[in-house]
């Protein structure tokens, strides 16, 4: 499976970004996917997840600004993050595989088994 993030870019505090991530292979459609964000010289964090049927999970930091969703037919993966804050500022990987036996946002800390290469959100004045 082969990952490639798009949407990254520049944008004021309070505005918004929508992030994509291509995926292939015919098992996007049965695998959990998921995004994490680093910072450099921080640990790469969880920011959201989504499984093959459709529960979303996030970080307690992002709820209520940033959605998660999935579009199977297409192999895509979205990121909409809304009331964007400095402190969102990260590279955001795309990340999936298997699904993962858990019921919380906890099961997916430690990533899946494929990684895109990262798109960088800038958030600032």
């Amino acid at each position: 499976v082969q990952l490639v993030e798009s949407g990254g870019e520049l944008v004021q505090p309070g505005g918004s970004l929508r992030l994509s991530c291509a995926g292939s292979g015919d098992a996007f459609s049965v695998y959990d996917m998921a995004w994490f964000r680093q910072v450099p010289g921080k640990e790469r964090e969880f920011v959201a997840a989504i499984n093959w049927s459709g529960g979303t999970f996030y970080v307690e930091s992002v709820t209520g600004r940033f959605t998660i969703s999935r579009d199977n037919t297409k192999k895509m993966l979205f990121l909409q993050m809304n009331n964007l804050k400095p402190e969102d500022t990260a590279i955001y990987y795309c990340n999936g595989g298997p699904p993962v036996a858990t019921t919380s946002a906890t099961g997916y800390y430690y990533g899946m088994d494929y990684w895109g290469r990262g798109t960088l959100v800038a958030v600032s004045p």
